[in-house]
């Protein structure tokens, strides 16, 4: 499966053009703990930021720092293959921004971000995880 994640407000929480905090959930639940089970489990994650240049650059090496390569960002690899759409596709996109989506709110954070202990639940749920 293709999924598409954002960064700031999802990854991390909102602090751009810095790169946010990493918030802890319950059971020790981080962002990367669920992409890297993600990946182990064969799925193919897409960084999907309106981030560009050094602010980019330095989300996808924040990001490698903490164990998660990318096998696409900002673009699905291949898409190309199919359709000369610029919208990434992907079956999945985890996004502060998306309807419906799993967020909270902490003291001291400025903006909602993603709830990932609930995004892990829901995952487990469909059978993705």
């Amino acid at each position: 499966m293709i999924i598409a994640i954002d960064f700031d407000g999802t990854i991390v929480t909102h602090e751009y053009p810095v790169i946010g905090q990493l918030m802890q959930f319950r059971d020790g639940v981080t962002s990367f703990k669920v992409m890297k089970k993600l990946q182990d489990k064969g799925h193919k994650l897409i960084l999907y930021t309106m981030r560009s240049g050094k602010e980019l650059e330095q989300a996808v090496e924040y990001c490698r720092e903490n164990g998660i390569e990318f096998w696409g960002v900002n673009k699905n690899p291949e898409q190309k293959l199919w359709t000369s759409s610029p919208k990434i596709y992907a079956n999945i996109y985890i996004d502060d921004a998306a309807l419906g989506s799993y967020t909270v709110t902490k003291k001291g954070v400025s903006r909602m971000y993603i709830n990932w202990w609930m995004v892990q639940k829901n995952l487990i749920h469909m059978g993705i995880l």
